[in-house]
């Protein structure tokens, strides 16, 4: 191979295609057409006298033999040029790149402005893309296949490759319409003879606080299952629903029309973490972004 003739800007393609397995999210990572994508691959696969993506059973595309042996190679090659041409602080803006978040719609509605505000002045080329949160073994398996780059989420287990960090702990509270006759002597028994919201990106019709109950030989009853967050208020001030929800939820409260409570039992709180794959660990983009988010939703 004459490396007079090759193109440094391929390798950097190729590295995108091997980590995503995928012309069209490989494209969306570095901001290039899929057409532009498609022709860098098909470049690549002369260069190296191989596939390097082939279509598995199913129709997934997956790495040939080849292409697996070239990885690590590529990714310490590809980090050794950075290495010695080096970085300039205000590199990222000129980074022309998707960035992928799945979170659950409450942090969504919360950084989407201020995130789109920062990336303007500090990586106008960045584009965030949120995606929806739907369960953490979706998001996980999100970033494990490189459809997100990053998932703000509810601490949980995960795979060895994919790392986290807290941002921030939140507790539950309880949430009704101020006037509403629970809110009197508000204990265990007037809290369960109401019916109650779920919020359920999935439609479940039980949760953990369900299975909570359940082990104290107790049952509260679902009214309705709503799948964000943002829909709930509005619902519990027309009506004697109430709602166990977390309590950043609530900072709007007053002007809602509602009374927010202690749950009338020990309710666990939780982590709300922001996790990644480690083949992002040297994606300057994703490393930008995931330092807004991380100051954004711990500003919450």
């Amino acid at each position: 191979m004459n490396l007079r003739s090759l193109d440094l800007n391929l390798l950097v393609i190729l590295d995108a295609l091997l980590d995503e397995a995928h012309v069209t999210r490989a494209a969306q990572r570095l901001a290039l057409s899929q057409p532009a994508t498609s022709s860098a691959l098909e470049r690549c696969r002369h260069v190296f006298g191989d596939a390097l993506l082939e279509r598995a059973p199913g129709g997934r595309m997956r790495l040939t033999p080849k292409a697996q042996a070239l990885r690590e190679p590529l990714r310490r090659a590809l980090a050794a040029v950075t290495e010695v041409v080096g970085r300039e602080p205000d590199d990222v803006r000129q980074l022309r790149q998707a960035v992928r978040i799945v979170m659950a719609d409450l942090p969504a509605t919360a950084i989407a402005a201020p995130l789109y505000a920062r990336l303007q002045e500090s990586a106008p080329g960045i584009r965030p893309i949120l995606q929806p949160w739907r369960s953490e073994s979706e998001a996980m398996a999100a970033l494990d296949s490189g459809a997100s780059d990053i998932a703000v989420c509810v601490a949980g287990a995960a795979g060895p490759d994919i790392r986290s960090t807290v941002l921030l702990r939140e507790n539950y509270k309880v949430a009704l319409r101020a006037g509403h006759p629970a809110v009197e002597d508000f204990d265990l028994e007037r809290w369960l003879a109401y019916p109650h919201v779920l919020v359920s990106s999935r439609g479940q019709q039980d949760s953990a606080l369900d299975r909570l109950l359940a082990a104290q030989g107790r049952q509260r009853t679902v009214g309705i299952v709503l799948p964000a967050f943002s829909m709930v208020p509005a619902l519990l001030a027309a009506s004697d629903l109430i709602a166990l929800l977390p309590g950043r939820c609530l900072r709007d409260a007053a002007a809602q029309a509602l009374a927010v409570l202690e749950p009338p039992l020990a309710v666990p709180g939780f982590e709300l973490a922001m996790c990644w794959h480690a083949r992002r660990d040297r994606d300057p983009g994703v490393r930008h972004v995931m330092g807004l988010v991380e100051e954004l939703v711990q500003a919450l």
